[in-house]
C-alpha cells in the first residue's frame, strides 16, 4: 500500500523537475532560501495531490509558482485555475510570479513573499 496519495509518475516527474530548474526558478530558490534561518522550509518541485508545486512550505501551507510562457495560453490559464482551486481547497495560499517579475523585479517579489511568510517565521525577520 502506498504511503501517500501521490502517484509514482508524479513523484518521478517532480524529481526530474528538481534537476532542471529554469533560470527564474533558480533565482526564486535563492530568494526563498533567505527565509530558511527564520524557520521557512520551502521545498522545490513538491507533489501536492495530482499537482507539482514549484515551491512549497508545507507546514505554513504556502505555494510559490514561477510561470513561464506556457501559462499565458488559454490551456495554461485553465490549468492554473483548476490547480489553484485544488490547492486553495487544501488550505494553501498560492502566489504566482512570472519569469520576468522574478528576474527583473526581485525586490517586489521578495517583499510580496515576505508579507505572506512573516506570520509563520520563528524569529523576527530583519
Amino acid at each position: 500500500m502506498p504511503h501517500s496519495n501521490i502517484a509514482p509518475q508524479t513523484r518521478t516527474r517532480a524529481k526530474t523537475l528538481r534537476r532542471e530548474l529554469t533560470k527564474a526558478e533558480s533565482a526564486m530558490w535563492d530568494m526563498l532560501r533567505d527565509f530558511r534561518p527564520y524557520g521557512a522550509r520551502f521545498r522545490r518541485e513538491t507533489p501536492i495531490g495530482p499537482y507539482i508545486a514549484d515551491f512549497a512550505w508545507l507546514a505554513a501551507r504556502i505555494v510559490v509558482e514561477v510561470d513561464g510562457d506556457s501559462h499565458e495560453t488559454d490551456h495554461g490559464r485553465r490549468h492554473d485555475l483548476r490547480r489553484d482551486a485544488f490547492l486553495r481547497g487544501q488550505g494553501f495560499t498560492v502566489m504566482r510570479f512570472d519569469n520576468d517579475q522574478v528576474l527583473d523585479g526581485p525586490d517586489y517579489v521578495f517583499t510580496t513573499i515576505e508579507k505572506h511568510v512573516t506570520p509563520f517565521l520563528k524569529k523576527e525577520f530583519v
